[in-house]
């Protein structure tokens, strides 16, 4: 009788044997292999981080942070364990007697009534697996589980399952669950917290503390309940925890910083590195920006645009033409209007690196994904005098050699004559170089093109990294072919450097989920595009904006931003782009205010309006840390004292007279031959005629 027992027994274990090797014959195509047991990568957050290590935003398929063994306190494994595999630590990977019992109680109440999963199969499931409530899946899970348990230690099992599980509020693991709803890493997780957490773990959905409070409660006093049972808490100490609510932290800043320049940073990336490295890979993404000069851009830009926004709307009417969009409204059934909205844009530049510190594409990222600060091409206007002044200088002009502010006409080919005009539609006759920047004079620079000529000016623009055409004709003077704003600051941070020009950069340094480099990005080499002292002079020359009596940029002494400076305003035709670009021994950095559809800002509106506004609160927070320097002359710079009415060396007898720098190159010898002996040999000069008392055509 026991021999026969023992034959039914072996025969029994010969045929389970015979069963679990054809179901693994089965379904072995639909397992996972070895090497992909082995490769357990699950996504990872991208995160991109400022100068100083603040975390500006992050991107993600699955918002996962990986957290080691080491760092889960051992009550988080108690209460997980305790809770939905109090064996864990006992079985390889499937707990027969939970498979049996769940599938009696399937049986009897149909596919789905009990799981019976241990950890370790819903780990497989969770990697490898569907939800769908089949015997096949179960099966496949299994032997997944069999295959897992085999690879890996139970603490690294445990370690993956934390770090993979969904728990809702966009928080895949713990780490990122534990930030999310409480601030704080795993590691410090207190017991309560910890059991909420697992708390969620049997249905996510259904036990979130945020959407289901009462049942995120009562789960999480079960979990209690189990960690008693199983010896891991006092029975005083759960009846206590059971007690008390659950209280959540939900302030964590989830919306990240500077919209407009971390979209640039993700666009690069994908396009280097692609999509899926980029969303999935983990990368620690370290950039130039520093976020409290970020947010002081943002906050000028607002109060300016508002500030411009309220004017229009206060000027015109809704239903004004040129101001407002006709659009159709839905909820009232008609055609209605809304005003258009004035945008800006900010970029600016650590002289010594190229680095970029601040950068805004926009009024509001929310609305308008467009960056205007590296996307749009526009019209510079009097922003771009600065490159004729720059072949002048180079081709030996002198700040002091006198041009007419007088009419001229101009044949362009293929378009009709241009009789050019200043800002106020004056004509103010005779005036020195550094005069005509200053007040930022249309036909002065115009005048200075011609002879220098447009190609030479776009030779010089596209050395100091101007990177859109240019068009050389003679409109070209006042700015009407279109640049980019990050190439005319990048441009003009040549002018403080030295004559050195450095390409921008936003990224420092990429790195993997491992530790390992993906790309170092040093400063860019220091290309020399002219002489240090052919860049002082320039220097010296657009200090005049705002040190000039007259000069443009002189609001800017007035807010009250006294440091040593040069700069230039821009304001293109019919008011439509305003500018300001400057720039210290330290920081360059430039606004652009204007529509987005080339709309006037209005009669007189100008980049002294309302493009230097937005720069000089800019720069007064940029330096209230920054020693004070001044712009260091080089050799070949030399010093004379010269007449301001003929340009040339003041003689004994001239009144109006004023130090004046030159190249060494190019010194100034000829005494001034109008105040000869006391007397004054200046002809009149008509504001309206060149120096031959006609209109002089080209």
């Amino acid at each position: 009788m026991v021999a026969k027992f023992y034959y039914v027994f072996a025969g029994l274990i010969v045929f389970a044997v015979a069963v679990v090797l054809t179901l693994a014959l089965i379904y072995q195509d639909d397992l996972p292999s070895i090497e992909e047991i082995y490769n357990i990568e699950p996504p990872l957050v991208t995160t991109i981080y400022g100068a100083g290590g603040e975390v500006l935003q992050k991107y993600h398929y699955q918002n996962r942070i990986l957290v080691p063994y080491s760092k889960l306190p051992p009550h988080l494994i108690q209460a997980l364990v305790a809770t939905e595999d109090s064996r864990f630590f006992d079985h390889w990977g499937v707990h027969w007697k939970g498979v049996l019992r769940a599938l009696f109680r399937n049986l009897w109440g149909g596919f789905g009534t009990q799981g019976g999963s241990t950890i370790t199969q819903q780990l497989a499931r969770m990697l490898f697996l569907t939800r769908e409530v089949t015997l096949a899946r179960k099966i496949k899970e299994a032997f997944t589980s069999i295959k897992i348990e085999h690879t890996y230690s139970k603490q690294e099992i445990l370690e993956m399952y934390l770090n993979n599980y969904f728990f809702e509020n966009r928080s895949y693991g713990i780490e990122t669950a534990a930030r999310s709803y409480f601030n704080k890493n795993t590691e410090s997780l207190t017991l309560l917290e910890a059991a909420t957490l697992v708390a969620i773990v049997n249905a996510p959905a259904r036990y979130s503390p945020i959407k289901s409070p009462r049942r995120a409660l009562m789960r999480r006093n079960y979990v209690l309940s189990r960690m008693r049972a199983e010896g891991y808490i006092s029975a005083p100490l759960c009846d206590s925890l059971q007690q008390l609510s659950i209280e959540l932290d939900l302030s964590q800043n989830v919306t990240g910083e500077a919209p407009y320049f971390t979209e640039m940073v993700r666009q690069y990336l994908i396009d280097k590195h692609g999509e899926e490295k980029f969303y999935g890979g983990g990368l620690a993404v370290y950039t130039t920006l520093q976020p409290r000069l970020q947010r002081v851009a943002e906050e000028a830009i607002r109060v300016q645009t508002d500030t411009i926004q309220t004017r229009i709307e206060n000027k015109y009417p809704p239903n004004h033409h040129a101001y407002t969009i006709e659009y159709y409204d839905s909820v009232g059934d008609s055609l209605a209007h809304r005003y258009k909205e004035i945008q800006a844009a900010f970029v600016a530049i650590d002289n010594a690196t190229g680095d970029i510190i601040a950068l805004v594409g926009g009024k509001d990222f929310s609305e308008w994904k467009f960056n205007r600060a590296v996307q749009s091409t526009l019209q510079p206007g009097s922003a771009f005098k600065p490159f004729v002044y720059t072949a002048a200088v180079h081709a030996g002009f002198r700040p002091s050699d006198i041009l007419y502010d007088t009419p001229i006409v101009l044949t362009i080919p293929g378009a009709r004559e241009w009789r050019p005009h200043n800002f106020d539609d004056r004509f103010d006759g005779p005036m020195t170089l550094r005069e005509g920047l200053a007040r930022s004079r249309n036909l002065i620079a115009i005048k200075l093109l011609q002879k220098v000529t447009p190609e030479r000016v776009i030779f010089y623009a596209m050395r100091m990294g101007i990177t859109t055409p240019l068009r050389p004709v003679p409109t070209l003077a006042i700015g009407t072919s279109e640049v980019r704003l990050i190439d005319l600051v990048s441009a003009f941070s040549t002018f403080p450097n030295g004559g050195i020009h450095i390409a921008p950069r936003f990224i420092t340094r990429v790195v993997d989920r491992y530790g390992n480099i993906l790309e170092e990005n040093r400063v860019a080499d220091k290309e020399v595009v002219m002489t240090a002292a052919a860049a002082y002079m320039m220097v010296n020359l657009m200090q005049s904006t705002l040190d000039h009596p007259r000069g443009t940029g002189q609001k800017a002494r007035r807010l009250g931003f006294l440091r040593p400076a040069g700069g230039k305003t821009g304001t293109s035709d019919s008011f439509c782009d305003n500018w300001f670009i400057g720039y210290t021994p330290q920081i360059t950095s430039g606004s652009w205010v204007g529509f987005d559809d080339k709309t006037s800002i209005g009669k007189n509106q100008t980049g002294a309006t309302n493009g230097l506004p937005i720069w000089t609160k800019f720069m007064i927070a940029a330096h209230d840390t920054l020693t004070i320097e001044g712009f260091v002359e080089p050799k070949g710079i030399v010093h004379a004292t010269v007449c301001l009415e003929s340009g040339k060396l003041a003689s004994p007898y001239c009144t109006n007279t004023a130090d004046e720098v030159f190249l060494q190159q190019f010194p100034i010898t000829e005494v001034c031959p109008l105040h000869l002996h006391g007397g004054s040999l200046r002809p009149k000069i008509n504001s309206s005629q060149d120096t031959t008392g006609e209109i002089k055509r080209f």
